[in-house]
């Protein structure tokens, strides 16, 4: 009793002492700024090299793509990013609700002529006239608040087994009934997906309700939760590639790459040919022949092959180790965390990043199946880079809290 009582003195403390509350922060984490950091800068540089011959086909301009990626990405993005860093956690909490309820009507508004924009079949942006943006990447961050926030509500007070890994998951204890958890849970992936799959952006559900499910999962909620989001999970996806035959024709590609290899199986065809290029050094910095018009998407989802062709095995394991250098700062940042908002936050974060890019870097080298997902903080598109940068900034304010 006596110890809370002291707890509650010193939270009275640094509500009305903000020097105190000042006192009571670290640094925040310097191998995470760093790391993420070398990642913007090295998606500059690349998309510098890649975009260049299609700026000036496209627009008879070589910075058009450049220009434009620093402009409505990168600047907004660290402005946020700083925003996100500055705000109080507890600020970032409130709003969650708030800003996942707005992420939901413009991912309603995008089948709205006249602000919907479609590409490709596909009805995923919003158009404001100086610039477009894509919901879709930002419902990643506006989840991973919404759904930490309503985990913690449910928990009610921080539990410490919630900050370990180590338990038990034979003997995990329900800390909410199945009731109160599970059916709303299902509730909120099952609007999310309902939006993405009319959009349609299969890809980023995947990761959306991996990520959710990862998030729940380390709440210790009842091991047959888990059991049964992840069968429903496989069969939703099952079904998902029977009723679409383009998503078909790429399982058929990761099944039996030399599938024809001049229709189907061209971008993963391309895709090897460029990293086998690159042998052990690279070609050099700007010298890659596939960015002239041979491998689809190169300044988006097949940067990661550019990047392997023009820097070699070597910058490819250097790019790897940096997001793998994030995922830990990112996880050690969560387990240290003294909320459970903060943990789930922060672990939602991690994980996020950490599966997009591997999924991305994996399709290229044709270990899963090609996705369209694009390179965290390396590819052309400003919504994604937005967004991350937003993630890294929470990051970054979340492992100065004490």
């Amino acid at each position: 009793m006596a110890a809370s009582h002291n707890k509650i003195r010193l939270l009275d403390k640094l509500r009305v002492n903000p020097v105190l509350s000042k006192a009571m922060q670290n640094k925040p984490d310097r191998v995470l700024f760093i790391t993420s950091a070398i990642l913007v800068v090295w998606g500059v540089i690349i998309l510098a090299s890649i975009s260049a011959p299609i700026s000036q086909k496209s627009f008879d301009k070589s910075t058009y793509f450049l220009t434009h990626q620093l402009i409505f990405g990168l600047i907004p993005g660290i402005l946020l990013g700083l925003m996100a860093y500055s705000l109080p956690l507890s600020v970032i909490k409130k709003w969650a609700p708030a800003l996942m309820l707005v992420n939901l009507i413009f991912l309603i508004l995008v089948f709205t002529p006249g602000v919907g924009q479609a590409f490709g079949g596909a009805a995923r942006w919003i158009n404001l006239g100086l610039f477009s943006f894509q919901p879709s990447e930002f419902l990643k961050i506006s989840f991973i608040l919404y759904l930490a926030g309503w985990l913690d509500t449910k928990h009610n007070s921080f539990l410490p087994q919630v900050n370990s890994f180590k338990f038990s998951f034979l003997k995990r204890k329900s800390l909410f009934s199945a009731k109160n958890s599970l059916i709303p849970f299902l509730a909120i992936i099952g609007l999310i997906s309902l939006l993405l799959i009319l959009q349609p952006d299969i890809s980023t559900l995947a990761i959306i309700v991996l990520i959710g499910v990862l998030m729940y999962f380390s709440t210790q909620t009842p091991l047959w939760h888990n059991i049964l989001l992840l069968l429903m999970g496989v069969g939703g996806i099952t079904l998902l590639i029977k009723t679409a035959p383009y998503r078909i024709a790429r399982w058929l590609v990761f099944l039996k790459p030399e599938t024809d290899p001049l229709g189907i199986g061209y971008q993963l065809k391309q895709s090897l040919i460029a990293i086998g290029s690159g042998g052990i050094f690279g070609i050099g910095l700007g010298m890659s022949g596939q960015k002239f018009g041979f491998l689809p998407h190169p300044m988006s989802d097949s940067v990661f092959a550019i990047i392997s062709e023009e820097t070699g095995f070597i910058g490819s394991l250097v790019l790897i180790s940096l997001f793998l250098v994030l995922a830990w700062r990112g996880f050690k940042i969560s387990k240290k965390s003294q909320s459970t908002f903060a943990h789930l936050v922060s672990f939602g974060i991690s994980s996020w990043i950490i599966i997009q890019s591997l999924i991305n870097m994996g399709s290229m080298i044709g270990v899963l199946p090609l996705t369209g997902i694009p390179l965290p903080f390396l590819s052309y598109g400003g919504s994604h880079l937005v967004v991350e940068l937003i993630g890294i900034g929470i990051l970054l304010n979340i492992s100065k809290q004490k």
